[in-house]
């Protein structure tokens, strides 16, 4: 069986609109404990995570936004591994992370996020609303103050992933390694920021934490390209 690489890059320019959004749904292959018509869903929630983004782009809306819309459209569908769905620990529960970084290299991101019900908007709050960069396992009140939405732990675990790890316990099944989610959009009509990226992670199945194997720190996300560009490149990998 022909191998997969460890990681792709692609590059591409913006269109004629002046604005380019990309997003990818995991690096790893799809669970094989969904049903062939779960598995033929992963289309639509890509278009519909894409058109989040790009609706906003569209009227006007920032980049940051944008690339915000598309991942939390991601994190509430349970098909991919963030938010909603995503790969459950060794004792069984999901514990999140997700970054984000602007053009001009501001990051925020959070590391085994149990509450916020859309990580990727925890990490922008600590980008913008706090004096850190990365915070790990954000309790309840930071979440309900900064006027985020809040979901219990059981939100978050879909019956496939419980199957999922319990094949994985058994052994009858190899942990994947891979699955980080991610956008990125650039603007050129943005004099400031033209380029936010987002790479949330639900982690590894049956991971023992804290380790923080699929760490979102400003080492693992993607750098702030050079502001003469007006191009975008995607760089999608996940630590092994």
């Amino acid at each position: 069986m022909e191998s997969q690489p460890a990681m792709q890059v692609y590059a591409g320019s913006p269109h004629a609109t002046g604005y380019a959004l990309a997003l990818h749904a995991g690096a790893g292959g799809r669970m094989e404990e969904l049903s062939l018509d779960e598995q033929g869903r992963y289309p639509a929630g890509l278009a519909d995570a894409y058109r989040a983004g790009e609706d906003i782009l569209a009227a006007g809306g920032s980049a940051l936004d944008a690339v915000c819309a598309t991942v939390q459209h991601l994190e509430d569908n349970p098909l991919f591994n963030a938010g909603r769905g995503a790969a459950l620990t060794a004792d069984g529960r999901a514990e999140l992370d997700a970054s984000v970084m602007t053009g001009d290299g501001r990051a925020g991101a959070v590391g085994a996020s149990r509450h916020a019900k859309n990580p990727v908007l925890a990490a922008r709050k600590v980008m913008e609303e706090s004096g850190h960069v990365f915070l790990v396992a954000p309790g309840v009140e930071l979440v309900t103050g900064w006027g985020l939405q809040v979901a219990e732990p059981e939100y978050f675990i879909t019956e496939a992933r419980r199957k999922q790890l319990d094949n994985v316990r058994s052994g009858a099944l190899a942990g994947s390694r891979h699955g980080t989610v991610g956008a990125v959009a650039v603007d050129v009509r943005e004099e400031r920021d033209p380029r936010q990226r987002s790479t949330p992670a639900g982690g590894m199945t049956n991971e023992r934490r804290p380790s923080q194997a699929t760490s979102p720190s400003t080492v693992a996300t993607p750098r702030p390209l050079p502001n003469r560009l007006p191009s975008f490149s995607i760089v999608t990998s996940r630590r092994i």
